[in-house]
């Protein structure tokens, strides 16, 4: 099974900036963005800053782009392409989200000043 970061030219790049060692990079720069988002949801989105609607949208956009991206480079293939299997999860999460997002936009939000 190849991991991303040996197959796709971009997450080779970015995990080379890391460190010599591209599993290391990749698993660093995946902690680093799963954190931020943590940090995301726990300060701007519960404070309630004007920033987060915008965050949360961010967010979305980025893993629904990401799931379908995965889903496409395996049909491309003709086979599995890493990140195939969880870019399901992604896409039900991101949609989710999206859904949130839609169903608030025609009443008062908490996340908007």
């Amino acid at each position: 099974m190849a991991r991303l970061y040996e197959v796709f030219a971009p997450a080779r790049f970015l995990s080379g900036m890391i460190s010599r060692n591209h599993a290391f990079g990749f698993i660093f720069l995946n902690i680093c963005l799963v954190t931020f988002g943590l940090w995301c949801w726990a300060v701007p989105v519960r404070s309630h800053w004007r920033s987060a609607v915008g965050l949360i949208w961010f967010w979305t956009i980025l893993e629904l782009f990401n799931g379908c991206r995965h889903i496409m480079f395996a049909a491309e293939r003709k086979g599995y392409f890493p990140g195939v299997a969880t870019a399901p999860i992604l896409l039900f999460f991101a949609s989710w989200l999206a859904l949130l997002q839609n169903r608030e936009a025609g009443q008062p939000s908490m996340l908007r000043p």
